[in-house]
């Protein structure tokens, strides 16, 4: 209980941080590049001011969220929009550690977001979407499964985002559309001990972008999370970024060794090479390649 409170009091306080943070950013011109606006209250990598700055570029329809792939919920993409802006929406996730944080705290009482445990495949992301009373226009759309997330957004057709979040794989390049093939059952872990064989390339989310009328507007500092943008409702402010000019390189050091230990390895073609001969998908031509051939190591 004490610990409950302690949380409670420091959440406060972060709140209070970032709503500061909004009002000097009420006040900026527009920037260059997203990290000039990052700040994280809720989030991993400074996705809450990139998202505080995009709403005031972006003429969004409906304040409204759907949020795959949220942890505890503790840190998300959306928990600040929730508590600072007083959007709505639904947080997915495979586990029950989200609701059990959610309906455990004045989240479940004093704002509209609802937690959904379901292990998300492209097969049902849009009926839990439909299920959860949500079609047509929204907000934003954050996918984040460390895994077949290019198929999943690509799977989407119930709602449309002004705002869509996508986690990638920096270790991929900036050059090749490339993706994890997929597989309804996919978990890093499993799928290679050094959980960087996951994900899409930053080409290949800004690919599908483009063939659903997104533009590719920037990428967070770390190299987790890509954003895209509605062409019909961004202003003049947000350009259209290539994956050569948004493409960062990766800054966490997550990779594994093969007894689960972090490696610590900070070299990009030191980590490709422990992947190199599994297999990914050109979501351009739709052939097999492996990593090895299509990904050049980038620095």
């Amino acid at each position: 209980m004490v610990l409950r409170r302690v949380e409670a009091l420091h959440d406060d306080q972060m709140l209070a941080i970032g709503r500061l943070e909004c009002h000097l950013m009420d006040t900026r011109p527009p920037v260059d590049r997203l990290e000039e606006v990052e700040f994280s209250i809720f989030s991993q990598f400074g996705e809450d001011g990139i998202l505080q700055y995009l709403l005031r570029h972006v003429k969004v329809p409906d304040t409204t969220f759907v949020e795959v792939g949220v942890g505890s919920y503790r840190e998300s993409n959306t928990r600040f929009l929730v508590e600072n802006n007083n959007w709505r929406g639904i947080a997915v996730n495979g586990d029950d550690s989200h609701a059990r944080f959610i309906l455990g705290s004045k989240l479940a009482w004093r704002y509209d977001v609802e937690p959904v445990q379901a292990f998300v495949t492209r097969d049902n992301i849009d009926q839990l979407i439909r299920d959860n009373g949500f079609t047509g226009e929204i907000g934003l759309l954050s996918i984040d499964v460390d895994g077949v997330d290019y198929w999943l957004w690509n799977a989407v057709t119930e709602v449309t985002p002004a705002i869509v979040v996508m986690e990638f794989n920096a270790l991929f390049g900036p050059d090749a559309a490339v993706t994890v093939p997929y597989d309804a059952n996919f978990v890093d872990a499993e799928a290679h001990y050094s959980r960087a064989y996951f994900g899409a390339s930053l080409g290949a989310l800004a690919h599908l972008g483009k063939e659903r009328g997104y533009r590719l507007v920037g990428c967070s500092s770390n190299a987790a999370n890509a954003f895209f943008v509605h062409n019909n409702l961004a202003d003049s402010t947000l350009p259209e970024l290539s994956s050569q000019e948004a493409w960062r390189a990766p800054r966490f050091l997550t990779s594994r060794n093969p007894d689960g230990t972090l490696s610590r390895i900070r070299s990009i073609e030191q980590r490709l090479a422990a992947i190199r001969d599994l297999p990914l998908i050109d979501v351009t031509t739709g052939g097999q390649v492996t990593v090895g051939e299509a990904c050049v190591p980038a620095t």
